[in-house]
């Protein structure tokens, strides 16, 4: 992943937020798009947009299997962490994700509602 120093500090703090991330293609590169990092706080060396997108390094061969599996129909690249490797260069986990059918939402949504509904009556007892 292509960073600056104040991300990497930043980074390195684990202040990064993967939630709504996706990864994408723009230019026949690869990059991660909405991937929060705060800015740096302990010194202003330089500023930063905390959700701007930021470049993968990948492979041309892995970024044509990636784009392979994601131009399929409901396939979406998902990073599932942030990390550094032993020489301290920051790595991003992709994984390939699917969405869910309709009739799996209708399902999650009924097991939400029941939760919700049987932690009222739990409370509502005592």
């Amino acid at each position: 992943m292509v960073l600056r120093g104040p991300e990497v500090k930043s980074l390195r703090l684990g202040r990064a937020t993967l939630t709504e991330a996706w990864a994408g293609e723009r230019d026949r590169e690869m990059f991660l798009f909405n991937c929060y990092i705060p800015e740096y706080q302990a010194g202003i060396l330089s500023r930063f947009e905390p959700r701007a997108p930021r470049k993968l390094l990948l492979k041309r061969k892995q970024i044509d299997e990636l784009l392979g599996a994601a131009k399929r129909d409901g396939i979406t690249l998902v990073p599932l962490d942030i990390h550094f490797n032993e020489r301290g260069v920051a790595k991003v986990t992709l994984g390939v994700g699917q969405g869910r059918q309709k009739a799996d939402k209708r399902h999650a949504i009924a097991a939400r509602d029941w939760a919700r509904d049987k932690a009222r009556l739990m409370r509502a007892k005592g």
